[in-house]
């Protein structure tokens, strides 16, 4: 279905970052002239920071029928403990890091990945299962 329940708050903002984005922060690092780098034993990356309600607004965008319900439980406690920022200010400086997915590319690519998900399966259904 397109409703969702949220244990966060609605407006619950948090750093986050989309998977491929974490990937090539990791590759580019792996890259990076040693000479570049200041840092010996780890560095920060950021990519976006939003909340659940700013991520229903796009996904209603793209999917008008979906519905975000809102009913925080201990998860919100665990949100309420993370940083509300991540500075990254030195992997921008020593390697260039620069995070190629906000929210609305990050939302695309997520449910291109997912209908292209329930493509597959309703062929696989049509065709009486996987490798029939």
């Amino acid at each position: 279905g397109k409703d969702y329940t949220c244990f966060l708050k609605k407006d619950a903002r948090l750093p986050m970052m989309y998977m491929p984005d974490a990937i090539r922060a990791t590759l580019d690092l792996m890259a990076a002239a040693p000479a570049d780098l200041t840092v010996r034993d780890s560095y920060n990356v950021a990519a976006i920071s939003f909340s659940p309600e700013e991520l229903a607004a796009v996904l209603r965008r793209r999917t008008p029928d979906f519905t975000c319900t809102y009913e925080p439980d201990d998860r919100q406690q665990i949100a309420e403990a993370w940083p509300s920022t991540i500075d990254d200010s030195t992997a921008r400086a020593d390697w260039n890091w620069v995070p190629e997915y906000d929210l609305e590319a990050m939302t695309d690519d997520m449910l291109s990945h997912l209908r292209e998900g329930e493509r597959e399966r309703e062929g696989e259904r049509e065709s009486g299962g996987v490798g029939a």
